[in-house]
């Protein structure tokens, strides 16, 4: 339900307008140095209100350590980290109560819960939990540092790298130009999202049900907003020929002359650039007049969202998608034995 992973496991809580979010992170091993200054940068980017096309709402969003770390390393034990909610305006969801807003979960949490969800903000469905997905793939970013990395990304200085960033925006590579869209329209848009990752060992996850693939993709659609995901050249290698797709292997550790695969063979990294993409879908709060259903007329009537919403939540993703490919390798490291269980 609301955990994930095998040894490296989070467990994600809170809502959008209740006191706090938070994650517990059990298996991380101890001795790994860890400050709230380790957690500033990453924060800072999925904050809203910092660029043209997010949320006005703000919040510091600085960590509170509940458990797990003693004297700035971790101990061994489960990690609890806690983000206060502080900049919260529910008044703008009691009037919205009775209308179920399009493209939101609003209709089938109720239905679910029976009415007893909090529905502020969109509750524990809201992006706003997104934070500690951030704060638990910071440090699975740091325990990355302390494992071995593939021999052919010398380039990197011997250290896995995770990064991520927009193709485009309402199908424009010209971001800025895909954003006025939206903006002129009056209405919100969507975006496609890459992420890229260099100095993985060969050999990472298992076939079938737990392949490096089927795990980063559980993981990815935990994100609000996914709509979709393709690895290396994704649908493209529906139109291609066997022979044009197949990646010649070079060298004895797995180098090969293309990467239509994105890194990944039979489940298992290959040791090369690991790629894939995912879309995003437009903001489901938009100002632009839509119908819905009141659940107290049982009627179909029109509707417009206010709020603070963003404009484009792409702009906020690439930082949560680092953060969720990094829980995804770590977890797969550990398992492999490849991060050691006290480090120094």
């Amino acid at each position: 339900m609301n955990s994930f992973g095998r040894i490296f496991r989070i467990s994600i809580f809170g809502e959008s307008h209740g006191e706090s979010v938070g994650i517990v992170i059990d298996g991380c091993p101890a001795g790994l140095s860890l400050a709230v200054e380790d957690f500033l940068p990453d924060l800072e980017r999925r904050k809203g209100g910092t660029q043209k096309g997010t949320t006005p709402r703000q919040e510091e969003d600085i960590p509170i350590f509940k458990s797990g770390i003693f004297n700035n390393r971790t101990t061994g034990a489960p990690i609890t980290l806690l983000f206060e909610n502080k900049n919260i305006r529910s008044s703008d969801y009691e009037k919205q109560r009775d209308v179920p807003r399009p493209g939101h979960a609003d209709f089938v949490a109720r239905k679910k819960f029976g009415g007893n969800e909090d529905y502020r903000g969109s509750g524990h469905f809201s992006g706003r939990l997104t934070v500690a997905l951030v704060a638990a793939g910071i440090i699975a970013k740091k325990l990355l540092g302390h494992a071995p990395t593939s021999p052919q990304t010398p380039s990197q200085g011997g250290e896995i790298k995770i990064s991520s960033s927009i193709l485009e925006i309402g199908a424009e590579k010209d971001l800025e130009k895909g954003l006025q869209k939206a903006v002129d329209a009056k209405d919100s848009i969507g975006g496609i999202i890459e992420c890229r990752v260099n100095g993985l060992p060969v050999g990472l996850g298992e076939p079938f049900f737990d392949s490096a693939e089927s795990l980063l993709g559980h993981i990815v659609f935990a994100i609000p907003a996914v709509r979709g995901i393709e690895f290396g050249t994704g649908f493209a290698a529906a139109k291609m020929f066997g022979s044009q797709h197949n990646d010649a292997i070079e060298n004895m550790q797995g180098k090969t002359r293309t990467n239509h695969a994105g890194g990944i063979v039979g489940g298992l990294t290959n040791g090369n650039e690991l790629v894939f993409r995912i879309a995003i879908k437009p903001t489901s709060s938009t100002p632009k007049e839509q119908t819905t259903l009141n659940w107290e007329t049982e009627k179909v009537e029109k509707v417009s969202v206010k709020g603070r919403h963003d404009l484009c939540i792409a702009l906020r993703v690439p930082v949560i998608l680092e953060a969720v490919t990094a829980i995804i390798l770590a977890d797969l490291m550990l398992m492999e034995q490849k991060i050691k269980r006290v480090l120094t």
